[in-house]
């Protein structure tokens, strides 16, 4: 009996239950400030976070978010124009306004050229130090 009780608490909080945004409302006036970083090759790990980023854009709306992905250390791989479908997932987002943002010290370490990045890929000397300001600034710092 309590195993049915459970499973019907349960389903009555997935049907019910919604999110409850915090104030001021997400709007294109007040946009979610959302940062992501990609420190990792591994393409699981980059498209389950193209993917979370994908989700917050349905969620919210394109409209009212500001996001921007970091791309450091082994994470570089995920802007390389060498990675076609990752390439194709990226240019995507891009297309709603995503800001995609390579680290040039990790470029530099690892000898890549601007020309290899996928195109309108943006170039900061640090990305952690990117991902420091925005998070000064009030950004919210995702990590999937």
């Amino acid at each position: 009996m309590m195993k049915i009780f459970s499973l019907l608490l349960m389903l009555y909080c997935m049907v019910f239950a919604d999110t409850e945004f915090a104030k001021p409302l997400p709007s294109i006036e007040h946009p979610r400030k959302i940062i992501f970083s990609i420190k990792s090759a591994d393409h699981e790990a980059i498209n389950h976070l193209l993917s979370s980023a994908n989700n917050v854009l349905k969620f919210y709306g394109p409209e009212k978010v500001q996001m921007e992905i970091v791309a450091y250390y082994h994470g570089i791989e995920s802007l390389l124009k060498k990675n076609p479908d990752i390439a194709v997932r990226v240019q995507t987002l891009m297309q709603y306004d995503v800001d995609f943002v390579a680290c040039g010290n990790t470029m530099q370490t690892k000898h890549i050229e601007p020309n290899e990045l996928i195109d309108g890929a943006r170039i900061v000397t640090a990305g952690i130090v990117e991902v420091t300001e925005r998070v000064q600034d009030g950004w919210i710092y995702i990590v999937p």
